[in-house]
């Protein structure tokens, strides 16, 4: 099943972008799906973008800019991964809301760990798929 859908991350743990890449892995994405925000390429009607992000708080003024700017036709649809807090989570769904965009409900929260640990366990490789898979289901 191929989709339009890229993981965009803010985050200096590599646990996240670990994540990311698997996510990449597992739905088969196109070679340059997975970025940094802001990203090279910019978002051009994807079906959904993925914000895996790192923080606590209010998200940082790039960050916010970026989000700003994802409106319908660069984003469909756009679900969050958070290493964080609910704050920022709800800082990021207003900001997004207000770009156009459709903001898919579960936020999936995860632990990024330490900057230097990169593993991703098996079981939260497991819970991350499945998120991922009802956020495709629910797609508008």
């Amino acid at each position: 099943m191929a989709i339009k859908m890229r993981i965009l991350y803010a985050s200096n743990k590599s646990k996240i972008k670990n994540i990311a890449n698997a996510i990449k892995a597992q739905y088969d994405l196109a070679f340059n799906s997975v970025d940094v925000i802001p990203p090279a390429y910019s978002c051009d009607k994807e079906r959904i973008v993925v914000l895996a992000i790192s923080g606590k708080g209010a998200p940082s003024d790039s960050l916010r800019l970026f989000c700003r700017e994802l409106n319908k036709s660069r984003a469909q649809n756009v679900a969050l991964l958070i290493d964080g807090d609910e704050k920022l989570a709800n800082s990021l769904k207003e900001t997004l809301a207000e770009a156009g965009t459709n903001v898919y409900d579960e936020v999936l929260y995860v632990k990024g760990g330490l900057p230097f640990l990169g593993s991703v366990k098996p079981e939260e490789k497991a819970e991350v798929f499945a998120w991922i898979d009802r956020v495709i289901a629910n797609l508008k």
